[in-house]
């Protein structure tokens, strides 16, 4: 049987153990993701990944309630909504998933993104507003209602802008990170900072699953491009989030026992960039509306 990474952690800044694989349940409504929870912690997955705006830790919470699993043996992520720019938003948000996942206390809780999602990468930088999100996460963090903190989503200025003036720094930044697209600046930023990052979208929406190059580099160490994909992130020391409510994908994602050579790295790291994602490009603004 093929060794499963289910097990293999990464260190925050805080000593807090992460897992290098979590399970993503974007577009999974409460139904689907109370059961793809079961479904990967069953098969030895100890991550999971939601967030607010996915509408889904109600059911997210019942999978992990229902799991047979010790709570302490998981480590659940939610995200703040992207909208919630004052201190009263943020501290209202964090309660509030906590009230829907009712598992106690939350392993990481992050914010969205630097702008609400109506302006996400507009010109309007939220710098002061962040600040006061950030706050809320601080004091969540002291209370002891989460055990780590972090952001999604921030750029390089963003994170200056946290990190000039915080009392508990970002253990984690979220980010699009996938072979074809690879945010080196932020990375090489984030490893200086003490900063881990996580990769959502490892496998760029299903888009390079049809790259030839990139299918010729998998076929060479008998694994299917998804597999190469995650490894490729883990490699870069990221965390992989990839989203699926299939237990055959869980499982695949899972088999990861193979090492990506330095040269093969390199070809991957400059592959050109993707710059149209096609049907599968749409990144759904979480904006009320």
């Amino acid at each position: 049987m093929a060794m499963m990474i289910t097990n293999e952690t990464y260190t925050l800044s805080n000593g807090v153990q992460i897992p290098k694989l979590m399970l993503g349940t974007w577009l999974l409504n409460d139904e689907e993701a109370e059961q793809a929870v079961k479904d990967a912690i069953a098969l030895g997955y100890t991550g999971i990944d939601t967030a607010e705006a996915y509408g889904n830790e109600e059911g997210v919470g019942k999978g992990i309630r229902e799991s047979g699993v010790e709570r302490e043996k998981l480590f659940i992520t939610t995200k703040v909504v992207a909208e919630a720019k004052s201190y009263d938003e943020a501290a209202k948000a964090i309660d509030e998933s906590l009230a829907k996942l009712d598992i106690g206390y939350i392993d990481l809780i992050i914010i969205h993104a630097p702008q609400p999602w109506a302006e996400f990468r507009g010109e309007k930088r939220y710098f002061e507003e962040n600040k006061e999100a950030w706050r809320a996460l601080e004091d969540a963090y002291e209370a002891g209602k989460v055990r780590a903190i972090g952001v999604s989503n921030f750029m390089v200025d963003d994170l200056e802008n946290i990190l000039s003036d915080c009392r508990v720094k970002p253990m984690v930044n979220q980010v699009l990170a996938h072979i074809s697209n690879t945010p080196f600046e932020w990375i090489d930023f984030c490893e200086k900072n003490g900063i881990l990052v996580e990769a959502y979208s490892p496998v760029a929406h299903g888009v390079v699953l049809d790259n030839a190059e990139i299918k010729e580099i998998a076929d060479k160490y008998g694994v299917s491009v998804s597999q190469l994909c995650l490894k490729y992130d883990i490699q870069l020391g990221m965390v992989v989030l990839p989203k699926t409510a299939n237990p055959d994908h869980m499982k695949e994602n899972a088999e990861l026992d193979f090492t990506i050579s330095d040269e093969d790295m390199e070809v991957l790291k400059g592959m050109k960039k993707i710059e149209d994602y096609g049907r599968d490009g749409f990144f759904p603004v979480f904006a009320k509306g």
